[in-house]
């Protein structure tokens, strides 16, 4: 199998999720076990719509339970899988094989050293994810635009940079050395001002549009903006008359099918289409997304078990207690009716299964039925 023909008008990222081995016998602070194969297999799922895969990421659990080891291994293994069938990957590279406190900034250099190489070498695009231990660390501005300069300058090629807000990750609260985030934006134009032929683009991860339009506007021509906004991204990729956002959102995991038409008819220029085929996910993306953000990776497992991606809902750390019953209920409504599922009669048996570990009575399809009906 070869990876199908990526759209021509916006490149576009999936952040893929992981599946554990639910035999391993660990736990919740343990090394993360993997089921590589269906891990794998979900990465082929994506590269044959066209998507490119983000890999190792948040999305993926990094920092929420996929220990660095384990991150290491699935770079290596999907760098492999993409070459084989030319799939477009890039992969994340941190700063998570250091303590969550204490390290110094010659040590955080270091940690991002280690990981660029690996990433190199397998052969993917990098992506400079934002750093705990360096917001832990840095002292302000200069700080940021020392280690990122030296960063951009070690790199064989482009990478590209990664801005997630605190409501992802509260650790990250004054990233580029402020918590305004006008002085932070600067800080960020200038880093990429320094050495734009080193920097593909910017992922930007805010929930906040007009702020990522500002943005994407004072890049320069060739540096791109990849949404992360799963709140606006139909917006955002679709542009105005002053340019476009590209996509690299973890949203894209459930929505991978409908997603990749969506975007093909941007490459007819048909906008209009575009807002048609994409607005309506934009509620379930909502919810999956809504406060604590940070564990929206529940409900998007969710959703590729209930479609048939995996034989369990099952989560690296236990991150399947993150949401409520109510919450994974709604994101299954919100999907089915999308026509998300393959096989509808599937994933409202599976759901049913769920609720029946609770306590529930009736089957998710007799009562999808009865809304329809009504």
């Amino acid at each position: 199998m070869t990876a199908a023909v990526r759209p021509r008008s916006r490149t576009v990222f999936a952040a893929a999720h992981v599946v554990p081995d639910p035999y391993a016998d660990t736990t919740p602070d343990g090394p993360a076990a993997l089921d590589w194969d269906a891990t794998l297999a979900f990465r082929h799922h994506l590269w044959s719509h066209g998507l490119g895969v983000a890999e190792a990421m948040d999305t993926a659990q990094r920092g929420m339970g996929l220990d660095w080891p384990a991150a290491a291994e699935l770079i290596r293994r999907s760098a492999a899988e993409a070459q084989a069938v030319g799939g477009l990957l890039a992969c994340g590279v941190g700063t998570d094989q250091l303590p969550p406190h204490g390290a110094s900034l010659a040590q955080v250099r270091a940690a991002y050293e280690e990981q660029l190489e690996l990433v190199e070498n397998a052969g993917g695009r990098p992506v400079l994810m934002a750093s705990r231990q360096l917001a832990a660390a840095a002292t302000g501005p200069d700080d940021y635009l020392d280690l990122y300069g030296h960063l951009l300058r070690q790199a064989a090629g482009p990478v590209v940079l990664h801005w997630l807000g605190p409501m992802f990750d509260p650790a990250l609260e004054g990233y580029w050395g402020s918590t305004d985030l006008d002085t932070a934006t600067d800080t960020l134009v200038r880093i990429i001002a320094g050495r734009p032929h080193k920097v593909d683009g910017v992922k930007v991860s805010l929930l906040d549009a007009g702020r990522e339009i500002r943005l994407r506007r004072r890049l320069p021509g060739a540096v791109r903006c990849y949404t992360g906004d799963d709140f606006h991204y139909p917006e955002l990729i679709a542009g105005d008359d002053h340019g476009h956002s590209d996509a690299l959102l973890g949203v894209f995991d459930p929505l991978a099918p409908l997603a990749a038409a969506a975007v093909r008819l941007l490459d007819e220029g048909d906008r209009e289409g575009f807002r048609a085929a994409l607005d309506p996910t934009v509620a379930l993306s909502r919810h999956l997304f809504r406060a604590p953000t940070r564990y929206y990776k529940t409900g998007v497992v969710l959703l590729a078990w209930l479609a048939g991606h995996q034989s369990h809902f099952t989560m690296v750390g236990g991150l399947q207690s993150a949401r409520s019953l109510p919450h994974l209920r709604r994101a299954y409504q919100l999907a089915d009716g999308l026509g998300l599922f393959p096989d509808p009669e599937l994933a409202a048996a599976r759901m049913g299964r769920l609720l029946a570990v609770y306590g529930a009575e009736r089957t998710e399809r007799a009562e999808s039925t009865e809304r329809a009906e009504t």
